[in-house]
């Protein structure tokens, strides 16, 4: 398991200990359970006086009463899939049953716990989160929720999108008003290919199922790795032209100039296996594992880029935990983008990038009893101007800011009404 603040930086998980979780929502996929939660301390005062109380109500600037601002920060947080139980006890230890945000604690409560949940876990586990923890999964669509947790990293988010070329990471300052359209590849167990036009607007206009779950899946079966991190980690040491036949391999070590093939260049994946006399013990595990992530990251790559290029569309986005910050994953992505292209597309990398399913259903808490809308961020402004400290902002011209440790300290802008809990009473 790792908890994990909004910066991407490790934190420990019992952070939280002493502070509310006052929003959760959870995305089960095929090979990993995605958790966002917002743990609240205090609100941001307009004046220069300590903060208020988080459960007190407050004013925001444009005089509205229906809504007020929680501070906290976010957390997010990974469970491998196969391992449920762990998540399971997990989200026991955060007493979710004792109310979240400033909910009541009857016990009679319990039952009647929503969390917003996305992926096709919500619904294969719903009976499990029901028994084990009285929690009554309120399913959000997984292909909206991955588009919506883009947006808003993409416009909430300073410093969320780099390009990796040369070893060297470079971020990408976002123009929200050229922001689409763009392609999204979300990158999990399969790989979804989903061009955005805007907020709520959205196709998936291609795939394909050799993703993460293909790379553990073969993984497993070739190198005895039992899991994804410890595959990634044996990839470092491993020497793909081992097993891969080059363009070099067939024309005796010189390029092939005329269609613009280096020799260097993967002729085939796992291709000299065929003309070589060994079994598969003969081969070394670390590069087995270097080959078979060469061969899906360029395969996504290619793929990513003839999709932009069929719909006209300049930016291309990654996301999804297949890649999680692994450079080499991230090198040949990038060298495939801009081999197809001849230089003219890059691919484009989040920081939060395997976070898009949970974080889009925690943007769809809203009072389900009236029409109110759903949670937003606001600007957090330097602690030296307290006295503006809260700027109401639409959502499509949010952003946080980082402190000093590198977490996020954020401010959410919610309902006045706002809560988890179905038909529940406040105390």
């Amino acid at each position: 398991m790792e908890v994990k603040g909004i910066d991407g930086k490790l934190e420990k998980s019992d952070s939280t200990s002493a502070d509310e979780i006052s929003h959760l929502s959870i995305d089960i996929g095929g090979s990993l359970i995605k958790i966002v939660y917002f743990s609240t301390n205090s609100k941001c005062s307009t004046n220069d006086e300590a903060p208020t109380s988080s459960k007190e109500r407050q004013e925001v600037p444009n005089g509205d009463l229906n809504h007020h601002i929680l501070s906290g920060r976010f957390y997010f947080v990974k469970f491998e899939t196969s391992k449920i139980e762990d998540c399971i006890k997990f989200l026991s230890s955060k007493k979710l049953q004792q109310c979240v945000g400033a909910q009541c604690h009857h016990s009679h409560a319990v039952d009647k716990i929503k969390i917003k949940a996305t992926g096709g876990g919500a619904f294969k586990f719903t009976n499990l989160f029901k028994e084990k923890l009285g929690l009554t999964l309120d399913k959000v669509e997984e292909m909206e929720s991955v588009v919506t947790g883009a947006n808003f990293l993409l416009k909430a988010v300073n410093h969320e999108v780099y390009t990796y070329i040369g070893g060297q990471k470079e971020y990408v300052q976002i123009d929200q008003n050229d922001l689409y359209p763009y392609l999204l590849v979300n990158i999990g167990s399969g790989v979804s290919m989903i061009k955005v036009d805007g907020d709520g607007k959205f196709q998936r206009v291609s795939g394909t199922s050799v993703g993460g779950g293909t790379f553990l899946g073969l993984g497993k079966l070739l190198t005895k790795c039992q899991s994804f991190d410890e595959l990634l980690e044996l990839s470092h040491q491993g020497n793909n032209r081992v097993i891969d036949m080059l363009v070099g391999d067939i024309y005796g070590g010189l390029d092939y100039s005329k269609i613009g093939l280096a020799s260097t260049a993967i002729a085939s994946s796992f291709g000299k296996a065929i003309s070589e006399n060994k079994e598969l013990e003969d081969y070394k595990p670390e590069d087995i594992a270097r080959s078979l992530l060469r061969m899906i990251s360029n395969n996504i790559g290619q793929i990513a880029y003839l999709n932009a290029l069929r719909f006209g569309l300049k930016r291309i986005f990654l996301g999804g935990f297949f890649i999680r910050d692994h450079a080499y994953t991230m090198d040949t992505i990038s060298v495939a983008v801009d081999f197809w292209s001849k230089g003219e597309a890059k691919a484009m990398f989040l920081r939060h990038e395997g976070f898009l399913g949970a974080l889009g259903a925690f943007m769809n808490y809203k009072d389900e009893s009236t029409d109110s809308i759903p949670p937003q961020l606001v600007e957090q402004q330097p602690a030296k101007r307290s006295s503006s400290c809260i700027v109401d902002r639409i959502h499509n011209s949010t952003c946080v800011h980082e402190n000093e440790n590198g977490a996020t300290d954020c401010r959410l802008r919610v309902s006045s009404s706002f809560k988890i809990y179905d038909e529940v009473k406040r105390c």
